[in-house]
């Protein structure tokens, strides 16, 4: 039983890896046409800034020192971080300069506290089980917020009854990677996985919700550019 579990665990986990990195890839559509219009418009940073300390925080979490056996939470939020910081870079290349300075200062914060996360638990926690404790509950909190960054562009949808920056593919993947590494929450029982992709779901559904209710409301344009133009 231990061995079927832990197969099925692997095997949920390697198409949790494969879903998520379609989700990192995701807004390369975007970021392509903003190198080629030298424009950012009205994408916003807030969700990469968001995935990007979400990644960070579940990368240190998989490490050996603090959770032990999770190579594969340690292999994806390695592929989310080199994504992360090429599309903040592109953003900070063409963005204006209060929207450039804006995204530098968070990214100092970020730094800063993944500095003093790292220190402080590897220097005063001196046990895998205390560390993943204390990881683990800032993986949920920030593991929320990045799930949660979509919001903004959910009330831009609701605002303007159209679903142009809020592209169909990056909500259907949202959702199926919260189903998936929800899945593999359960296998054995983490509450730290578990919670942030629960919620993960539920934010994916509510986005799918969201895109059938205003596809129609948004005009032939608005759609094909949705299409190849995600957030």
């Amino acid at each position: 039983m231990i061995i079927n579990q832990s197969i099925i665990r692997n095997i949920i986990g390697i198409i949790g890896n494969v879903i998520s990195c379609g989700l990192f890839l995701s807004p390369m559509p975007t970021y392509i046409q903003i190198i080629k219009s030298k424009d950012v418009k009205k994408f916003s940073p807030i969700p990469y800034l968001a995935t990007l300390l979400n990644c960070l925080l579940w990368f240190f979490y998989g490490l050996p020192i603090v959770h032990p056996n999770s190579l594969l939470v340690i292999t994806i939020n390695g592929i989310g971080i080199a994504f992360e910081v090429f599309y903040l870079t592109v953003f900070l290349i063409y963005a204006a300069r209060q929207g450039r300075l804006k995204v530098m200062k968070l990214l100092a914060l970020e730094t800063v506290f993944m500095i003093v996360v790292v220190t402080s638990v590897l220097l005063l926690i001196h046990t895998t089980t205390k560390r993943s404790l204390v990881v683990g509950i800032l993986c949920i909190i920030f593991g929320t917020c990045m799930y949660a960054s979509p919001l903004v562009v959910m009330k831009l949808v609701i605002q303007t009854k159209s679903v142009e920056f809020m592209p169909f593919t990056l909500s259907l993947a949202s959702f199926l990677n919260g189903i998936c590494w929800t899945s593999y929450g359960f296998l054995p029982f983490d509450i730290n996985l578990l919670v942030p992709n629960g919620l993960g779901t539920l934010f994916g559904l509510a986005q799918l919700v969201l895109y059938t209710c205003y596809f129609k409301s948004t005009s032939n344009k608005d759609a094909r550019a949705e299409v190849e133009l995600p957030v």
